[in-house]
């Protein structure tokens, strides 16, 4: 099973430096390099400290020069708030500038607040149709002279500038969730990227199930490659209850800002309070404990010994959690150091 990192820059609070926040996303993402990862994946995310990314291809573009060998992922670029012709040219670019280690992944969104801002009236299912006529408009503008007449976009004969240097195209994926899009995915060709969030390993075990039906349907289409992101700490014992608090309250405000719950000024949501974490009990420290991946390096190993007999082909350590930088580059170090070489990857 290959590893992988997830992050996007986080902020809390005001009076920390953007920059410094940027200098150390690049810290994160060379030290995953040097651990062997196989990819860093940049979301897409528009107004909002909590998830600053507004253009992952910026982000890996950036990165693309500072590293060596690491692929450089979007994880995810939302479709609707684009253009198949722009996203196109935006993906060759990248993967030009990377030398081919760019991978696109895909998604319809999540938070309301960016839907009423980038796309008013836009619900999860215009969403997802979105989404799933942006994958075959992709794949015929990097095949190249390809003229699209859908529901959403009208466009002539176009074809990728710059051209992807992987060819047909750099690698697509998918996140999908429900089987409708496991099978739209798997359909297509396309790899696919899943999280549990926070709901445990009977969902880790329920989205392969997805997958492996999808694939069953599609006997035609080689197997893809299936990815699971979650929240990851390694610790000693006298750490594990403070990063369960932590990762509550991450929880905690990402639910506040999908469900826009909690006012929001200068892209800031308004601090939680006690009753805000009480409202969510599905969050509650000693939950997550259980239902994301939080121990000891043998604890860890041994949940990830699973997920790779389950048949997960990459996990994806998602490192976004309100920790300090040094809390996070410690973690990440004791996984490269102390969980991942109990993994052969190829």
């Amino acid at each position: 099973m290959k590893f992988s990192l997830f992050l996007q820059m986080e902020r809390y609070d005001a009076r920390k430096p953007m920059r410094e926040l940027f200098d150390e996303m690049t810290e994160l993402v060379l030290m995953a390099e040097r651990g062997g990862f196989e990819t860093v994946w940049i979301g897409e995310h528009h107004g909002m400290e909590f998830t600053i990314a507004p253009n992952p291809f910026a982000h890996l573009t950036y990165l693309a020069a500072r590293t060596e060998r690491i692929r450089l992922g979007t994880g995810t670029v939302i479709a609707p708030f684009w253009h198949p012709v722009k996203l196109a040219g935006e993906a060759g670019f990248a993967d030009l500038a990377s030398g081919g280690r760019l991978d696109l992944g895909i998604a319809r969104g999540a938070y309301l607040f960016e839907y009423a801002r980038l796309f008013p009236g836009l619900d999860a299912m215009t969403a997802g149709a979105h989404m799933r006529e942006m994958v075959p408009a992709l794949k015929g503008l990097f095949a190249g002279d390809y003229a699209h007449d859908g529901e959403f976009w009208k466009f002539p004969v176009t074809t990728a500038v710059p051209r992807p240097v992987q060819q047909p195209g750099p690698p697509l994926w998918v996140a999908a969730r429900d089987p409708h899009s496991h099978d739209f995915a798997v359909g297509q060709g396309c790899n696919v990227q899943v999280t549990s969030l926070a709901s445990g390993d009977a969902e880790v075990a329920s989205l392969m199930e997805r997958f492996r039906a999808a694939c069953a349907n599609h006997p035609e289409v080689p197997t893809p490659e299936i990815m699971m992101l979650m929240h990851t700490f390694v610790g000693d014992e006298a750490e594990l209850a403070a990063a369960a608090d932590d990762l509550c309250r991450w929880y905690c405000t990402f639910w506040k800002w999908v469900k826009q719950e909690r006012p929001i000024g200068q892209a800031f949501i308004e601090p939680l309070r006690p009753e805000d974490i009480a409202a969510c009990p599905q969050f509650a420290p000693e939950r997550l404990r259980d239902n994301l991946v939080i121990g000891t390096p043998a604890q860890v190993i041994e949940r990830l010994k699973k997920y790779e007999a389950l048949g997960y082909d990459q996990y994806s350590f998602w490192i976004d959690n309100a920790m300090s930088f040094e809390r996070k580059a410690r973690n990440l170090q004791r996984f490269i150091d102390d969980v991942a070489p109990a993994f052969e990857r190829c």
